[in-house]
């Protein structure tokens, strides 16, 4: 019999608030968090906008001396991670730590120190003028060895980075660990801090951002006609995913279930977008029988839908595949709308918020929605959150070189309740 793997912990970092409480809050009133950008100088930018976490400070996490020799991602992750852990009442000793693994997804990783590191050496000229923690600082792992080192877990541990799909992707590595057994417990999502000169330029010259500078709390608008691209974010989710028995066992609180997922890639071209929205149809399929769903029983999916154009219209192609009328009787949301494209950290803040929607019966909405595309004419949950009770959902999540991952979960209910 296949393992049970549950959730039992949660931890966000978002624009719009950090913690599940106050993020909770924040989401269910259509709070945005995206707002002019500080971080640094971007008058001679063509976006001057993004998703910041502002709220931030990282002292209240770890040393400030560790914190000066790690990146802005490692940082959420780790704070993030001590947030799951803490919720879920974990406990690590020598008896169980190796039990104990950890799968953090990232996109950019620490790029903000190797851009800073760079324009000293540029400026400097000298090699050994360079940072020696930048190897460390700059290394996409390094999220996973700090939340190790400071938590001491010694299990199955990994960083995973396919794109925005990254932080869900690592939550379906944490699934398939448990399931096969390696581990009793992983902790699993996405880290993300993009919003740094060199970086959120390179975003620019794609022209995939909105260039809606006058208005930024209404910039990001998923589905909604009137849509010019999607605002860069940052932030961090992780949760804790347990075995069944091994929760039970401890009587932690489980908040639901992972019973599946999908993955699948377009195979089209790393430089342009595959049109249909087959391969995101594919992963919802797959997750479903994976999650042994009928596609009339899923009540809510929470949608990748950044605000891209074309992204949009595909996603919501691709639900009619799958769901046929039943895609008119569901919920779908983007958070993306009050958080922006936070890449692989989306995902994870994604599945935090899914959950968060199972335990208190309410739908996210998707804010900004003022008038509807003729090619996105879905249920987007338009503006105000809605009470409803899930049972089981969908997340969805698309990276950079045509990856697809979709993720069924479930409210959980006891196998004898």
């Amino acid at each position: 019999m296949a393992r049970r793997v549950v959730i039992t912990g949660l931890g966000v970092i978002a624009p719009n608030g950090s913690g599940k409480k106050e993020y909770w809050e924040a989401t269910l009133s259509g709070t945005s968090g995206v707002d002019k950008l500080t971080r640094f100088d971007s008058s001679s930018y063509p976006t001057r906008i993004a998703g910041e976490v502002n709220h931030f400070n990282a002292p209240d996490y770890m040393e400030r001396k560790e914190a000066n020799r790690i990146s802005k991602f490692a940082q959420f992750a780790l704070a993030c991670a001590l947030m799951a852990f803490e919720d879920a009442q974990l406990k690590i000793n020598e008896e169980n730590a190796h039990r104990i693994g950890i799968a953090i997804g990232t996109a950019i990783g620490g790029m903000d120190v190797a851009e800073t590191q760079h324009g000293l050496f540029c400026k400097r000229g000298q090699p050994d003028r360079i940072s020696p923690f930048l190897a460390i600082g700059m290394n996409p792992n390094s999220a996973v060895g700090i939340i190790a080192s400071r938590l001491k877990i010694k299990g199955h541990s990994t960083t995973l980075s396919a794109g925005c799909s990254s932080g869900l992707n690592a939550i379906a590595y944490g699934y398939d660990t448990i399931q096969a057994g390696k581990v009793d417990v992983m902790l699993a999502g996405g880290a993300e801090a993009p919003l740094n000169p060199l970086t959120f330029g390179s975003f620019c010259t794609t022209r995939v951002l909105s260039t809606r500078n006058k208005e930024p709390k209404k910039a990001s608008r998923p589905f909604e006609r009137d849509r010019d691209g999607y605002v860069l974010g940052e932030g961090a989710g992780v949760v804790v995913l347990e075995k069944e028995e091994h929760a039970l066992a401890r009587n932690a609180k489980i908040y639901g279930e992972v019973s599946g997922y999908g993955l699948t890639n377009d195979g089209y071209d790393i430089f342009h977008m595959e049109p249909t929205g087959d391969g995101i149809a594919r992963a919802m399929k797959i997750a479903l029988q994976e999650a042994n769903l009928a596609p009339e029983e899923i009540d809510h999916i929470n949608a990748h839908g950044s605000s891209a154009c074309l992204t949009d219209k595909k996603e919501t192609n691709a639900i009619k595949k799958v769901f046929d009328l039943h895609a008119y009787k569901m919920a779908i949301s983007s958070i993306k709308s009050m958080i922006g494209q936070a890449l692989a950290a989306a995902g994870a803040i994604q599945f935090v918020t899914t959950i968060l929607s199972i335990i208190h019966n309410f739908l996210p909405p998707t804010i900004n929605y003022e008038y509807q595309d003729p090619e996105c004419d879905l249920d987007y949950v338009p503006n105000h959150s809605r009470p409803k009770k899930i049972n089981a959902a969908l997340i969805n999540a698309f990276g950079l070189g045509g990856s697809n991952i979709s993720i069924a979960v479930k409210r959980y209910i006891p196998m004898f309740a």
